[in-house]
């Protein structure tokens, strides 16, 4: 059987709990990862955060508008409206990253062991509806994550 340690990442985006969520974004953008787990000083796992975790402090704005039959006073109601929009979602992405990470990130994380099967990795992620597993030693210290799609690599190189 193909081990989890065979599948896993192990040069792993990590973060602290005292890391800005606007900064957290950015890293996750910028590394193409939609996740990664948080850490306290020991390297232990104690959370976990997600690109869904961020997105749900944002509130989804979009004008009112008719479009179909406009009427005058939409055309001038229009840059107004639009103003009052981008004030709006101003406003949530101020409200976001003034948001402490441990308000939204998973604290109950499921994770696996190296030595486990892949087999158990794709269980707990099917029970559980996570997209990750960090992996980690007895002592619950990060030693790597592994993915869906490195399951799905895992299994395609058998």
């Amino acid at each position: 059987m193909v081990k989890v340690k065979d599948a896993m990442e192990k040069n792993v985006l990590k973060f602290h709990i005292d890391d800005k969520i606007i900064d957290i974004a950015q890293s996750l953008r910028e590394n193409r990862v939609s996740g990664a787990p948080i850490v306290d000083n020991d390297n232990k796992v104690i959370g976990i955060i997600s690109e869904g975790d961020i997105m749900r402090l944002l509130e989804v704005h979009s004008p009112r508008l008719n479009l179909l039959l406009p009427s005058p006073l939409d055309w001038i109601e229009l840059p107004i409206r639009m103003k009052y929009e981008f004030d709006e979602i101003a406003e949530d992405m101020n409200r976001a990253a003034s948001v402490h990470i441990s308000e939204i990130m998973t604290k109950k994380v499921i994770t696996i062991k190296e030595d486990d099967d892949i087999s158990d990795a794709a269980k707990l992620m099917d029970t559980h509806s996570v997209n990750r597993l960090p992996v980690v030693d007895d002592e619950a210290k990060l030693l790597g994550i592994v993915t869906r799609g490195d399951l799905i690599s895992a299994l395609v190189r058998i």
